[in-house]
């Protein structure tokens, strides 16, 4: 018998084969509730300031204060309550920006808000993408013509359950690099993204005639808190670079203090209306309106656990409290979308849990931009508060299409010589993972064998301390009965379009009825005419990924609680659709399409 080891360190599953003033002790707490969230007397028509009618323009968002004390905002001097919803341009099809951005104006918002990933815009240093689904500027244009304000969170850190929580992992090379600090080889990186960032930013600006109207500064930095001087140093950043619109914070009750800076408006994340939640937000800063920048309308699936939900009725008693008392807020998510590709993130607070593909996050319109119930109870509601709104955007049509069969294949290590110039030859020993260190291996002959280590990154950590390192591969020893492995050749599996695009020089074998090990799987979805949308149910395969003409969808898994994957109908061709899955642990037999997610609850 023999054993394959590895260090602690490895962290990611290896496949061989393979998150005025409480007054302190000076007053009651009841003195908040009376002295500071009174209901509001002035009925908002937040949706009759919109882009169009704004054409004189001196005075962005600011704060003002009536002859009573009460804070509140201003828009071109005129009062405003932000009614906003997170909406990520990059977890949506570039062709269904507008149909997302349209029902969020209809359901009565007048505000979209987005996070802007560093590391999907900076994925090689020194390479910057705003291109397809990455081009900001085109999103933000968009939102003006449908009538909606914008408010720009650019990070550098963003969180959002995406990897590493928005940093580009190339940091992740400089061992000695503090992130999220004013460490001199962080800033360096900083200062050139935002160098190539803000040129794009300004022009769009509510003074510069554009309808960005406030600009976040950094990400729940209250729950980092590594550098005092960090949160200065990316105000100032954003400053000198132009940025002359509202500057904010953003963090949850526990971190507002040590989150927030001076020159920019603290806001509050919240899960639900409870006034003591506010008791830190109000120590911080006493004389000016309260903006919940993050009302969780639900929260995100990891894979192996249940479906998260949260009640309609509870979002509606909820966005009902902010509008009573004059509370400003945004909903994340509106709308979440999907993880498309690799962009997933994970955290880990006792064990390390991956973030899934779909962003559903049981928000107000589901993944695929259909309508709620939560949808229909906010439009009720802000039509009651509001007054008259847009009509409803039509559905977006569903369609079943034919089974797919997937009857050639290519397996794992056949495709080394498509790569861009890892098993016991090629039988699977089994999996390594943070929880399997050592691996029983049966019989070893006497002959040389050919160890092959596959490894995959299933999504760096994206919240808490942990994200410094997050290195991925091979980072720790790997031995056989305490002999140390040497010399491996390693070959980067990057899978981009231009991967594929070698691929079909490939020669496909027609694949087996059964194969177990990882391999590449080919074969065609047809479309008909007219692509419409669906959802591939890989319900019979196990652990892998899927692409379609070169798109990467996302991962599946057979662990749920993510069914299906979403797949957009703009992507499609008419007619024939190449469809190949990349299928780590044994083939599966055939793919079939349905109209609705499958999500295990």
């Amino acid at each position: 018998m023999a054993y394959l080891s590895k260090c602690l360190s490895w962290k990611r599953t290896m496949a061989i084969f393979f998150l005025p003033l409480v007054l302190s002790g000076l007053a009651p707490r009841c003195d908040f509730t009376y002295d500071v969230l009174k209901p509001s007397p002035a009925r908002f028509r937040w949706s009759r300031l919109t882009p169009f009618k704004m054409m004189n323009r001196t005075v962005g968002l600011s704060t003002e204060n009536n002859a009573q004390g009460k804070a509140y905002f201003t828009l071109e001097g005129q009062k405003f309550m932000i009614v906003g919803g997170s909406i990520h341009y990059f977890r949506v099809p570039r062709e269904y920006w507008k149909d997302r951005l349209l029902k969020l104006r209809a359901c009565g918002f007048n505000t979209v808000t987005t996070y802007i990933p560093w590391n999907l815009h900076e994925q090689e240093r020194g390479k910057f993408d705003f291109s397809e689904i990455l081009d900001l500027e085109a999103y933000v244009l968009l939102a003006a013509t449908v009538g909606l304000w914008v408010i720009l969170r650019p990070g550098p850190y963003i969180c959002a359950e995406v990897d590493l929580g928005g940093l580009p992992s190339w940091l992740l090379r400089y061992p000695e690099s503090q992130l999220r600090t004013t460490h001199q080889d962080f800033v360096e990186a900083v200062d050139k993204y935002f160098d190539h960032l803000l040129p794009r930013i300004l022009p769009l600006q509510y003074r510069h005639g554009g309808p960005v109207i406030a600009v976040q500064v950094e990400n729940e930095y209250g729950s980092f808190n590594k550098d005092n001087d960090y949160m200065e140093y990316i105000k100032e950043a954003l400053l000198k670079r132009g940025i002359v619109e509202l500057l904010l914070t953003s963090d949850n009750d526990k971190g507002i203090q040590s989150g927030s800076v001076k020159g920019a408006l603290a806001t509050i994340n919240m899960p639900s209306f409870v006034k003591d939640s506010f008791l830190n937000l109000l120590e911080v800063q006493n004389d000016k309106p309260i903006m919940v920048m993050e009302y969780w309308t639900g929260w995100y699936d990891t894979w192996g656990n249940k479906h998260n939900v949260k009640s309609a009725k509870k979002i509606q008693d909820t966005v009902s409290s902010f509008i009573k008392y004059g509370i400003s807020f945004n909903v994340y998510m509106f709308h979440g979308g999907t993880n498309f590709g690799f962009i997933n993130g994970a955290h880990h607070y006792s064990r390390r849990l991956s973030v899934v593909t779909s962003y559903d996050y049981d928000a107000v319109l589901t993944e695929a931009g259909d309508y709620t119930v939560k949808y229909f109870k906010l439009r009720k509601l802000f039509t009651s508060a509001s007054g008259f709104l847009p009509r409803l955007p039509p559905l977006t049509p569903k369609t079943v299409y034919p089974a797919v069969s997937l009857l050639l294949y290519l397996p794992l290590f056949d495709i080394l010589p498509y790569l861009n110039k890892v098993f016991l030859n090629d039988l699977s020993i089994g999996v390594l993972n943070e929880n399997t260190h050592y691996l029983r291996i049966s019989k070893i002959q006497q002959d040389c064998q050919l160890l092959r280590i596959l490894v995959e990154n299933q999504g760096r950590i994206n919240y808490s301390w942990k994200i410094q390192n997050e290195q991925k591969g091979l980072g720790a020893n790997a031995s056989i009965n305490g002999i140390l492995l040497t010399n491996f050749t390693i070959y980067s599996l990057d899978m981009k379009m231009s991967f594929f695009e070698r691929l079909r020089s490939a020669t496909w074998r027609l694949a087996p009825e059964d194969y177990l090990g990882p391999a590449f799987y080919q074969g065609t979805l047809e479309a008909g005419p007219s692509p419409k949308d669906t959802f591939l149910d890989l319900s019979n395969w196990h652990y892998g990924f899927v692409f379609i003409n070169g798109r990467n969808l996302g991962r599946y898994q057979d662990i749920g609680p993510q069914r299906t994957l979403y797949l957009p109908g703009p992507w499609l061709n008419p007619e024939d659709n190449e469809i190949i899955v990349f299928e780590k642990i044994r083939k599966g037999f055939y793919i079939q399409t349905t109209k609705k997610p499958q999500l295990q609850n």
